[in-house]
């Protein structure tokens, strides 16, 4: 007899510790679940907490509340199996667990084994891994249930977990899970955005559900639940090696499932089919809990065809939707008004402005005009809106500072681009507020300022200047001052401390400039989805980056400052991320750059150890930056450095004698 049954993964946009709407959008999830004939879904990881609480994780009060919140949520799985995430307090000890729920009771718990302490990832801080065999038990109002490594058969149908984490590591629970017969695995996680991460989430759903015999249901967090990650949805549903269904990621929604239609007598008959699977001497003491509940029994009716949904692999179209939607949920998480950025016509500040229009254009085409306006709703006013221009002209708020060294390509840069984008546009003449610090100063120093004794400081000041105009916009429109900073700038300091790294919020801290200048002219020329372009970009694009802090006699350029931003970001790529020695960059170097003399390379990886060491302190004051992979300098939760050092004396020493 046909033993069809429809499962589900949930995505879910959380807020840490934002309990009502955390768990609204569960419900959310669970109704539409209900609606497509779904018998078994899957939410993500600490869904109903967030999983980002941090340090309130040792809260007593968020303990209780997940308790409080699981116990509302039950009720609403009648004829329905429904797994969430929250934080189990046991024998003193506090555990990241899935929780399964049949019909309106709870049935166990599972204890996460394998915590993600890496990177971004903080977990062994507050969870401690279930490492012992079999269960123990907990009371929560008057019943007592099972924690710990457990199974459920539910219906004639088992059911495992793998906990995130749990499926990255070699001897993943799966591998002991299909001893028991597993006839399902449920992965619920909190994964966050990287480039080309989809594809590494997607090998091991399919390896998981083909060496296990299984099928494989994985759910995800989605949106910028706490500041920094970007979580992408990307739901998957794999049987036996193949891949059924994948969801939309990176979307704007509150809550989404996807869904697909397994077949349990197939999975069954593979693991019959598989002689050859490794034996373990041990493989664990996994605890079985049965349920009877008849109404996951066939259900003939349903249709057995794969759902596609949309899987934005290329890098540009990811780089784009990830910041969209990063930026969209901060403002609105941040309950700001929108967002000021001080427009300088560089590269840096209109890929930000960009990006601000972008998410106000993608986000109504998705949600459509009344959900978008529902989202941003708390703004004064704009519900009297009638279009995205004006939206744009509402939220985005850009000023362009000038000085004497200012010039008119940048301006007009700025200016056009502010009008293609409908965003609110002011020009600002400082010179005289810089000129009055000149004045002051050298009535205190008692001496005249020039660009031959004090070029630095004479730099700094201008860039300082902007920064009290451009936070007053901000305050006045209580919106969200961006700082448009980027890493490779980041790497070696080449930013004005309390100058343009001023700001709430500092978006593209991680992207090289080299990769956003390319992507500029990508987005000027090709677009992102059906075409959708930004021509004034060409205004930017002609430029050579430049501070346009030195008098204009000089021809400032930030490479001329630094050196070529393709060979700084290979360096920083060496240096940073792959830990190489000075000398180890430079041979690097030389096999990628044959035609450079070998004693310029020196001198720019020299420079660039230097001015790494040097500068850790401004990394260390930078405003939050969202993470886009494995080459973040963040030092609160990626690349850690010391504010002091011995700065590779002796290394460098090594590298002007090799």
């Amino acid at each position: 007899m046909l033993q069809l049954i429809k499962v589900g993964a949930g995505v879910l946009n959380q807020t840490p510790l934002d309990w009502e709407r955390n768990f609204q959008h569960i419900i959310e999830a669970i109704e539409q679940g209900r609606k497509e004939q779904v018998s078994i879904l899957c939410l993500p990881e600490l869904c109903i907490t967030g999983y980002g609480c941090e340090d309130a994780f040792y809260a007593n009060n968020t303990h209780e509340k997940a308790i409080e919140y699981l116990l509302k949520i039950v009720p609403y799985t009648r004829n329905m199996i429904v797994s969430v995430g929250l934080p189990l307090l046991v024998q003193n000890k506090l555990f990241n667990c899935a929780c399964l729920i049949a019909n309106g009771e709870i049935l166990g718990f599972v204890a996460k084994k394998f915590l993600a302490g890496n990177g971004i990832h903080y977990e062994p801080r507050w969870f401690t891994a279930w490492t012992q065999k079999g269960s123990t038990s907990i009371k929560i109002d008057n019943k007592e249930y099972k924690v710990g490594d457990l199974y459920f058969n539910v219906g004639g149908v088992k059911i495992g977990f793998e906990i995130c984490e749990d499926a990255w590591v070699a001897n993943r629970p799966g591998r002991a899970l299909y001893h028991y017969g597993i006839d399902l695995i449920l992965n619920p996680s909190a994964s966050h955005f990287a480039f080309g991460k989809i594809e590494v989430r997607k090998r091991f759903v399919l390896e998981g559900s083909r060496a296990f015999g299984v099928s494989y249901v994985y759910s995800n967090l989605l949106g910028n639940e706490a500041g920094r990650a970007i979580y992408d949805g990307g739901a998957l549903i794999a049987n036996n090696g193949t891949l059924l269904a994948i969801g939309e990621r990176l979307s704007f929604k509150d809550a989404d499932i996807t869904t697909a239609v397994i077949d349990i007598n197939l999975t069954r008959l593979s693991q019959i089919q598989m002689h050859n699977f490794e034996a373990l001497d041990d493989f664990g003491n996994c605890v079985e809990v049965d349920f009877d509940f008849p109404e996951i029994l066939p259900q003939a009716n349903l249709p057995q065809e794969a759902v596609w949904e949309h899987s934005k692999c290329i890098k540009e179209e990811e780089f784009a939707r990830a910041m969209m939607l990063g930026l969209f949920d901060y403002m609105r998480k941040s309950y700001s008004n929108g967002f000021v950025i001080s427009l300088s016509g560089g590269a840096d500040s209109s890929a930000i402005t960009c990006l601000c229009r972008m998410l106000i254009d993608f986000a109504i085409a998705e949600l459509g005009w009344e959900g978008f306006i529902k989202k941003v709703g708390y703004i004064k006013g704009v519900e009297n809106l009638q279009n995205a221009d004006e939206v744009a002209q509402r939220l985005i708020t850009t000023a362009y500072q000038a000085t004497e060294n200012s010039g008119d390509v940048t301006f007009t840069a700025a200016r056009e681009l502010a009008a293609a984008l409908k965003a609110e546009f002011h020009n600002l003449n400082i010179d005289n507020l810089v000129k009055e610090y000149h004045r002051i100063i050298e009535v205190a120093m008692s001496r005249q300022l020039s660009w031959e004794t004090d070029d630095i400081a004479l730099q700094n000041i201008q860039a300082r200047v902007r920064a009290p105009g451009i936070w007053f916009f901000a305050n006045l429109k209580n919106a969200l001052l961006l700082s448009t900073s980027n890493r490779s700038e980041a790497a070696v300091g080449y930013a004005t401390m309390d100058g343009d790294t001023s700001g709430g919020l500092s978006p593209i801290a991680g992207i090289d400039k080299e990769y956003l200048r390319y992507w500029l002219r990508w987005l000027e020329s090709q677009g992102v989805g059906d075409k959708y372009t930004i021509p004034a970009l060409s205004y930017v694009n002609k430029q050579q980056p430049t501070a346009e802090l030195r008098p204009k006699g000089s021809l400032q350029t930030d490479e001329k400052d630094l050196m070529p931003y393709n060979i700084l970001d290979d360096i920083e790529e060496y240096a940073i991320r792959d830990k190489r020695s000075p000398i180890e960059c430079l041979l690097l170097l030389e096999q990628k750059h044959p035609q450079t003399d070998r004693e310029q390379l020196k001198a720019w990886v020299e420079k660039f150890f230097k001015l790494w060491c040097r500068n850790q302190w401004k990394r260390e004051r930078y405003a939050p930056s969202f993470h886009l992979d494995d080459k973040n300098l963040d030092p609160k939760t990626w690349c850690r450095f010391p504010i002091l050092s011995g700065g590779f004396g002796k290394e460098l020493q090594e590298l002007r004698d090799f």
